[in-house]
C-alpha cells in the first residue's frame, strides 16, 4: 500500500502567496488560506507547513507565454530560497494561466469573491496540476 503524502502549495505574489492543501491518495486540491506578505511570511508559511504534517512544498513556477522566465520567476526563486528550513522537499509546477483560471471559477460561482480567494484558488489549480502529473 502506498505510503499518504501530504502537500502544501504556494502562489507567491509580492502582496499577498496563495496556499493550497491536498494529498496523493485523495488527489483533491483544496483551496487553504493567503498569507500576506509583510515580513512574517516564511514563519506563517512554516506554521501552516508544520500544521499540515506536510511532506511536499509545491511553489508555483512563472513563465511567460513562450515558456521563458520572466521578473516574477526570479522574484519566486529568491523567495523560495527563504524556504529551505521549512522543507528538503521543494518542488516547482507551472503556473501559467491558473490565476485566469481561479477567477473564471470564481466568477462562475456567482458569489463576492476577493483577490486573496483568487491567489488561494490559483495555489489549488497548481497544486491539482502537479497531482495529476505525478500521482496519476
Amino acid at each position: 500500500m502506498a505510503k499518504a503524502i501530504s502537500l502544501v502549495c504556494l502562489d507567491v505574489g509580492e502582496k499577498r502567496i496563495g496556499v493550497a492543501v491536498g494529498d496523493n491518495m485523495i488527489k483533491i486540491a483544496v483551496p487553504f488560506d493567503t498569507v500576506e506578505v509583510d515580513g512574517s511570511e516564511v514563519e506563517s508559511i512554516a506554521e501552516i507547513y508544520i500544521r499540515q504534517r506536510a511532506d511536499v512544498l509545491v511553489v508555483g513556477y512563472p513563465r511567460n507565454q513562450s515558456g521563458e522566465p520572466t521578473a516574477q520567476t526570479e522574484f519566486v526563486e529568491d523567495f523560495v530560497a527563504k524556504l529551505s528550513d521549512i522543507s528538503n522537499n521543494i518542488v516547482y509546477q507551472d503556473e501559467s494561466l491558473t490565476s485566469v483560471i481561479a477567477e473564471q471559477q470564481l466568477k462562475g460561482y456567482g458569489k463576492p469573491y476577493s483577490k486573496a480567494d483568487i491567489d488561494a484558488q490559483a495555489a489549488a489549480l497548481i497544486l491539482k496540476d502537479y497531482l495529476e502529473m505525478n500521482y496519476a
